[in-house]
């Protein structure tokens, strides 16, 4: 990884403009090492290493099994280099080192191996249709793949799109997000060691709106992987219609997290902690609406908030620290804005509401923040607020619970937490979101598809299903008579 440069065509280089940038550290809001600020002129030079690595390069016509192999190395070097990927990831990010070392960067390398196993298992069918025809489908890359990642899981959400796309023979280039490139500079290096040819992987850094959009415009990209915001989701789908390219996009959330009245108390109590404070409730998929069944409501919100005092917001390096800091100063200030409105539209704070002094007073941390007596139309029940922020809605009747839940723009993820199976199967069914979790929440498997219902995008990530999006389809009749 070379200070200031891009990874085109295998090698490193400076960007055209020269320019660099430093992203900062959101626990002490200090710069980090320096950066290549990429702009049209990179993406223009990254997606011709790509095309040409495809259209004429060793990678689409490689044996599936060496492509595996490859993608296996990748996953076994992830592992690795792991200390150093989890640090880098940490320190761009604010997000602990348990959750970096221990959850995300492994969780990356098993995406790796899981989709290493499907390169030798991408097939067609033979279709017996009518005699003196022979006529069969075969499955083939569909090209040059822009991934463009968000700053929440830079390197996991990154392995979502890269493992996939390289099994199935795909050329890619990446754009992580300007505030967390680290991990994808680290990567370039991994695959390069890993025995990648020139080109099959570029790793361009910059700011979205020049990088990222020249990706979507430009028409030897036959594929776009996003994640991100709904709003940008919408950007790139009218960008991508002049050249008409594939789109997967993973956008935005304000999951419901439902609570009945038979729950296992504890477990809901940990699983809704989990659901909106993990990664300081940076994740599109949290359970940031808590609805809880009215009989149960005083004694499960004292068992919350009880449990809320326990979380330490500190130095994500610390291992005694639970909740680092939101990754920049503006999302810190998105996030406190969205407390002010929760306070002026009349919901009740019971935990948290401002910035938390940590140390020096310098880092973007916040307070994790509960707010009772929510009605589902607040501004903080119904946008997507992207940090520690956690609106409580009380509810009566399981059909209340669902509507309400329903009550959205969003169809990212849900959960519900009963002990009755006929309960808990009618809602999983009715509630319309890509994930639903019974009596659990946050949990992913690299063999489970991951997307969106709504405007939480569509497409899917991970499993068969994610793989199917980095292939095209094609028929071919043999006429025999």
């Amino acid at each position: 990884m070379n200070a200031g440069e891009i990874f085109v065509a295998g090698k490193w280089q400076a960007p055209a403009s020269g320019e660099t940038y430093r992203p900062i550290n959101p626990a002490n809001e200090e710069a980090l090492s320096e950066v290549g600020k990429g702009d049209e002129r990179d993406i223009d030079a990254a997606v011709a290493a790509a095309r040409k690595a495809f259209d004429s390069g060793p990678w689409p016509k490689m044996s599936a099994h060496e492509r595996g192999r490859i993608v296996w190395r990748l996953g076994d070097l992830i592992t690795k280099n792991l200390d150093e990927m989890a640090k880098l990831e940490s320190l761009c990010t604010g997000k602990t080192m348990f959750d970096s070392g221990k959850v995300e960067i492994p969780f990356a390398a098993d995406v790796f191996r899981y989709f290493a196993g499907w390169a030798t298992k991408i097939h067609g069918d033979t279709l017996a249709i009518r005699p003196g025809a022979f006529t069969f489908t075969l499955r083939q890359p569909v090209g040059v793949v822009g991934a463009i990642v968000p700053w929440n899981f830079p390197f996991l959400l990154s392995s979502w799109k890269l493992a996939p796309a390289l099994a199935a023979g795909n050329t890619i280039v990446l754009k992580p997000a300007s505030q967390t490139p680290l991990t994808a500079l680290k990567f370039a290096e991994l695959c390069a060691e890993a025995g990648l040819p020139e080109g099959v992987v570029n790793v361009v850094t910059g700011p979205g709106g020049k990088v990222g959009m020249a990706m979507v415009r430009d028409p030897r990209v036959d594929k776009i992987a996003f994640t991100g915001s709904t709003e940008v989701g919408k950007q790139i789908m009218r960008e991508a219609a002049g050249t008409l390219k594939r789109l997967s996009l993973e956008l935005g959330g304000k999951s419901p997290n439902i609570v009945f009245a038979d729950a296992d108390m504890e477990a809901a109590v940990k699983g809704a902690l989990t659901g909106i404070f993990y990664n300081k409730g940076e994740v599109c998929a949290a359970g940031s609406r808590l609805f809880l069944e009215s009989s149960i409501h005083d004694q499960f919100m004292s068992k919350l908030t009880d449990r809320v005092k326990g979380l330490t917001v500190g130095d994500p390096m610390d291992k005694a620290t639970r909740m680092g800091p939101v990754v920049s100063k503006a999302q810190m200030e998105t996030v406190l804005s969205y407390i002010e409105s929760g306070k002026q539209e009349g919901a009740k704070l019971v935990a948290g509401g401002a910035r938390a002094s940590v140390g020096n007073g310098k880092g973007y941390f916040i307070q994790p923040t509960i707010f009772d007596e929510v009605r589902n139309t607040m501004k903080i029940a119904r946008e997507e607020i992207f940090g520690p922020v956690l609106s409580v809605i009380p509810f009566k009747s399981l059909d209340e619970g669902l509507a309400e839940g329903n009550n959205t723009t969003y169809g990212l993820a849900a959960a519900v937490w009963t002990r009755d199976v006929a309960k808990a199967m009618r809602a999983a069914q009715s509630i319309r979101a890509g994930t639903v979790w019974v009596n659990a929440y946050n949990l992913f498997d690299a063999a489970l598809p991951f997307g969106g219902f709504k405007e939480s995008g569509f497409g899917r990530e991970m499993g068969a299903a994610g793989l199917e999006h980095y292939t095209e389809v094609k028929t071919v009749w043999v006429d025999l008579s």
